[in-house]
């Protein structure tokens, strides 16, 4: 099972992909901080900020587990209404990785040099 990891570097404005085939992530939940090593890039500290499943379901911070869930949501991940007011009922992913899910979206928190550096040109 391999996961597509979105990483982003805030300071650079810029986002890179990595697929790896560590199971470390399994159990973590968004706004965790990991180590960098268990996505292969030693040094960085990285949050967890997102992502979604097999089937393109985005994972949803206040929605505890791991489970599909059909929620109603007025905003936020996974629902942009174009009038205030509007609820709709969306089926979205819990905050917790399983083997579901299969990209992760995460962030630099702090790092020994910029991810260009790391990736190359592999800037998106």
């Amino acid at each position: 099972m391999a996961f597509k990891v979105v990483i982003a570097d805030p300071k650079e404005g810029k986002t890179f992909q990595k697929e790896i085939e560590s199971r470390a992530l399994i159990g973590k939940k968004i706004g965790d901080e990991i180590d960098g090593s268990i996505v292969e890039l030693e040094g960085f500290k990285l949050v967890i900020t997102g992502g979604s499943d097999k089937c393109g379901f985005a994972m949803r911070h206040d929605v505890h587990g791991n489970a599909k869930q059909k929620v109603l949501l007025r905003q936020g991940p996974a629902y942009h209404p174009k009038d205030d007011g509007i609820r709709r009922r969306k089926s979205i992913r819990g905050n917790t990785i399983s083997l579901e899910v299969v990209q992760i979206n995460m962030k630099v928190v702090e790092g020994p040099k910029p991810l260009s550096e790391v990736f190359g040109a592999d800037a998106e």
